[in-house]
């Protein structure tokens, strides 16, 4: 293990085995050295605030096993066409006014299509990106030619989650293969835009899977700038509503090794931080998280979040501050 580590460096030739062990070690160790990571790579005391908002919400067709947007489940989620593209720029100027230095819009679709609908995104992208944010999408699958016109409105970042292990991926999704979400990355890499992509925990799956995930991830061409990590937020009417809560060592052990194998990256501490105390919170910054996920009205696209106010006190209780965008003038007064 300390020949693994003992040259914090980038790479890409990342073994299963390697990984493995890094993610069993004991956990004080394991969050010293991911600790130490993140030194090395990132300013020790900065957390990016992302907002995320939905920007049309529900009746997907996907059956993702987690998810209360999927149309064929049975759950408490209204269904809300694309929101006008001034109200959508009117919410990303108030999250910049609050501290965000990006701002992410989702939408619940399988796949973009060449429509007037994703014309009215070209131009929320646009709007959000004249705003001086970093300005980031989720929309589904995606072909090079539909990347390409989203680099050229002056998207910075596109997400789109390996969700699980490959090995795993089947017992969660039917209606999309894993290696249509390669397929997407890929297509996202070409048009030049900065891939945001990770995962969730607390599926069902094994310690195995976690660690192939990051493997997929460990060991691409080029890492993905971005990785959020995420708990299961069991939704009442889909198929994983009762499974246990993830154990917060859990998280931090998840975080610590993908800050390890993924040095340069932003590790998001997203899903799952409504069900965490501010010292479970304090253990994941530790091992290596440098951002977190806000969401207007006290929610994460459709489930609970912190709210904002809560997490700006929780930042000055642990002597962090909310990390500006390179070039972007101050929006935090002292």
């Amino acid at each position: 293990m300390n020949a693994i580590l003992e040259t914090v460096k980038v790479r890409h030739d990342w073994t299963k085995q390697q990984i493995e062990q890094i993610y069993n070690m004991p956990l004080l160790e394991l969050v010293y050295t991911a600790a130490s990571v993140h030194r090395a790579y990132h300013p020790k005391n900065e957390v990016q605030i992302s907002t995320l908002l939905s920007i049309k919400t529900g009746g997907c067709p996907e059956d993702c096993s987690y998810c209360g947007q999927a149309a064929r489940y049975h759950t408490d989620i209204k269904v809300q066409r694309l929101l006008p593209t001034e109200t959508v720029l009117a919410h990303a100027k108030k999250a910049k006014q609050a501290g965000s230095s990006r701002f992410c819009m989702a939408a619940a679709w399988r796949e973009v299509r060449d429509n007037k609908d994703f014309d009215r995104v070209i131009d929320m992208v646009k709007g959000v990106n004249e705003l001086g944010l970093e300005v980031c999408c989720t929309l589904g699958m995606l072909t090079e030619s539909q990347a390409l016109r989203l680099q050229q409105a002056g998207l910075y970042a596109y997400n789109h989650n390996l969700d699980t292990s490959e090995e795993f991926y089947d017992e969660i999704i039917s209606t999309r293969k894993f290696d249509n979400r390669i397929n997407t990355i890929n297509n996202v890499r070409k048009a030049g835009i900065t891939v945001c992509s990770g995962g969730i925990i607390g599926l069902g799956e094994s310690t195995s899977d976690r660690v192939s995930m990051l493997l997929t991830l460990a060991t691409m061409d080029k890492h993905p700038e971005s990785v959020p990590i995420n708990a299961l937020a069991r939704i009442k009417g889909t198929p994983l509503e009762d499974l246990p809560k993830v154990e917060v060592w859990d998280m931090v052990r998840m975080i610590a090794t993908a800050r390890i194998v993924l040095p340069e990256t932003m590790v998001r501490l997203s899903a799952g931080r409504i069900e965490m105390s501010e010292v479970e919170q304090a253990w994941c910054f530790m091992a290596g998280a440098n951002s977190i996920f806000a969401g207007e009205n006290q929610t994460l696209l459709v489930t609970a979040n912190p709210a904002l106010n809560k997490d700006m006190v929780m930042l000055e209780n642990l002597g962090l501050k909310p990390m500006i965008k390179q070039n972007q003038e101050s929006f935090c007064q002292s």
